[in-house]
C-alpha cells in the first residue's frame, strides 16, 4: 500500500531568557502543519481511484438519482407547458360580448343594448382579433324539428333539438370542425336560403349521418336541406345539440330581432385590449350597454394545476435525492471500514483528525459532483428526446441542469459528514491492532 504523508516541519522557537530557577527546563517546541490543499486533493484522488469498481457503482447510483430528478422536474415543466397551451387555446383566446343593460339614476330608467348585425365586421378591424361570429337562439314556441313530415298523434311527445342561428364565421371562431358536408356561407345568409347544419348529437337524434343524398329536416312544416354536420365547438358545446341555420334565414322565417352573442377569437395576450375597444367599435355612443367576458392575464385554474404538478415532481425528485445520498453515505462508510488500517497508520505518522475527515469529505463531494454532472446531462437529453416523440415542446430550465449538477456535490457533502467523522475518530492503536 502506497501512502503519501503530509510534510511537516519541526520549528524550534528562539530560546527565551531563563532565570536561575528555570535553567533545567526543556525549550518550548511548536509544530506547523504543512498539509496543504494540494496534499488534500492528491490523497483524496488516491482514495477515489484505489477501487475503480466501487467508484463506478457509487457514481452510477448518484447519476441515476440526479437524472431522475432532472427528468421528473423537466417532464413536469413540459406538462405544465402543455396545460398552459391548452388553457391558452381555449380560455385565454376567446372574448364573448353580449347585449347588456345599464341602470340610470332611477331604477325605472333602463337602457338595453343590442348587438349590430355587422358586429363581426366592426370588431375584425381591431388589433388582436382573428375571427368573429354572431350566434343567437331562435325561439320555436310550439314548432318542432323532425326528420320526417309525418305527424303521428299516437307517438309520445319528444323534446327535439334546439334551433340556433349563426353567421358563417362562427364555426372557426368557436373552433368547430366539419364532420361531413360543409358550413353555410355568406351567400346562403344573404339569400335567406333554407339550409341547415346539424350538431353531431342532434344529427344522431334525427338519424342523419351523411349529406351526400341531400337529406332534409322539417322545422314545423317547412323543409330545410341539411348541408353539413359539425363537431368540436370548444366554446359553444350547446351547438352540438342544435340545428343551425343562417342568421338571414332566421330573420326571414322566424322574425329574429337581434343576435344574442358575439364570439371573438383573439390572439394570445390581446384580451385586455379587445375587451376595452370592442364595445366602442360596436357602439361608440353606448359602449356601456355591452357585457364583455375577456380572459384575464393569468388563469387561476391554470396556475393551480401547474403548482400541483410542480409539487408532485418536487416530492418525487427529493425522494430520489434522499436515496442517492444514502447510497453515497453507505459506500463512503464502507470505504472507511475497509481502510481502517490505512487510517491508523496515517494517524500514527502524524495525520490529524482534521486531515482524515477532510480527505473523506472531499472524496464524497467529488463522487457526488461527478454523478451530478453525468445525471444532469442524461436527464436533459431524455427530456429533449422523448418530448418531441409525444408531440410536446420540451421545457427545461437551464438553472435546473446547472443546479442539479451542484446538488450532486451537496448531496455528496451531506452524505460524507458521518463517515468522515467516524474515520477521524479512529484511534491509531486500535486501528493498527485490527487493521490490515
Amino acid at each position: 500500500m502506497k501512502l503519501r504523508m503530509p510534510n511537516r516541519r519541526r520549528a524550534t522557537s528562539a530560546p527565551a531568557p531563563v532565570s536561575d530557577g528555570d535553567r533545567g527546563a526543556a525549550p518550548a517546541i511548536t509544530r506547523a502543519d504543512r498539509f496543504s490543499v494540494q496534499d488534500l486533493i492528491v490523497e483524496a484522488g488516491y482514495g477515489i481511484g484505489a477501487r475503480p469498481t466501487r467508484l463506478i457503482m457509487t457514481t452510477l447510483g448518484t447519476t441515476i438519482r440526479i437524472a431522475s430528478l432532472v427528468v421528473t422536474i423537466g417532464f413536469a415543466q413540459t406538462a405544465a407547458g402543455q396545460i398552459a397551451r391548452q388553457f391558452d387555446a381555449v380560455a385565454a383566446t376567446q372574448v364573448v360580448i353580449e347585449p347588456g343593460s345599464t341602470d340610470g339614476m332611477n331604477s325605472s330608467e333602463r337602457a338595453t343594448g343590442r348587438l349590430p348585425w355587422d358586429a363581426p365586421d366592426r370588431v375584425s378591424r381591431l388589433a388582436g382579433v382573428e375571427l368573429a361570429g354572431l350566434v343567437s337562439e331562435v325561439p320555436l314556441d310550439a314548432v318542432t324539428i323532425t326528420a320526417v313530415p309525418v305527424n303521428d298523434p299516437s307517438e309520445p311527445a319528444t323534446l327535439g333539438p334546439s334551433l340556433m342561428a349563426t353567421f358563417p364565421g362562427l364555426l372557426d371562431a368557436v373552433r368547430g370542425n366539419i364532420v361531413t358536408g360543409r358550413y353555410f356561407d355568406t351567400g346562403h345568409d344573404a339569400r335567406a336560403d333554407r339550409v341547415a347544419v346539424l350538431g353531431s348529437r342532434a344529427a344522431d337524434r334525427l338519424g342523419i349521418n351523411r349529406v351526400d343524398s341531400q337529406p332534409s329536416i322539417f322545422i314545423g312544416d317547412s323543409s330545410y336541406t341539411v348541408i353539413g354536420i359539425i363537431d368540436g365547438m370548444e366554446r359553444r358545446s350547446d351547438l352540438l345539440d342544435a340545428v343551425v341555420v343562417p342568421m338571414g334565414t332566421a330573420r326571414a322565417d322566424f322574425g329574429l330581432t337581434g343576435p344574442d352573442e358575439l364570439q371573438i377569437r383573439i390572439a394570445l395576450g390581446a384580451g385586455k385590449v379587445v375587451a376595452e375597444q370592442a364595445p366602442l367599435a360596436l357602439d361608440p355612443n353606448a359602449a356601456q350597454n355591452f357585457e364583455v367576458q375577456a380572459p384575464s392575464a393569468r388563469s387561476a385554474l391554470r396556475e393551480n394545476v401547474q403548482a400541483d404538478v410542480n409539487v408532485i415532481s418536487l416530492i418525487l425528485g427529493v425522494l430520489a435525492l434522499v436515496a442517492g445520498g444514502l447510497g453515497i453515505a453507505n459506500v463512503t462508510l464502507l470505504s472507511v471500514m475497509e481502510r481502517v488500517g490505512e487510517i491508523g497508520l496515517r494517524r500514527a505518522l502524524g495525520a490529524t483528525k482534521r486531515n482524515i475527515s477532510s480527505q473523506f469529505m472531499v472524496e464524497s463531494v467529488v463522487i457526488g459532483l461527478l454523478g451530478g454532472l453525468i445525471g444532469a446531462a442524461l436527464g436533459v437529453f431524455a427530456v429533449v428526446i422523448v418530448s418531441p416523440i409525444q408531440q410536446w415542446a420540451p421545457v427545461v430550465d437551464p438553472w435546473l441542469a446547472a443546479g442539479s449538477a451542484l446538488l450532486g456535490a451537496v448531496v455528496g457533502l451531506a452524505a460524507g459528514v458521518d463517515p468522515a467523522l467516524k474515520a477521524s475518530n479512529i484511534e491509531p492503536i486500535v486501528a493498527l491492532r485490527g487493521g490490515n
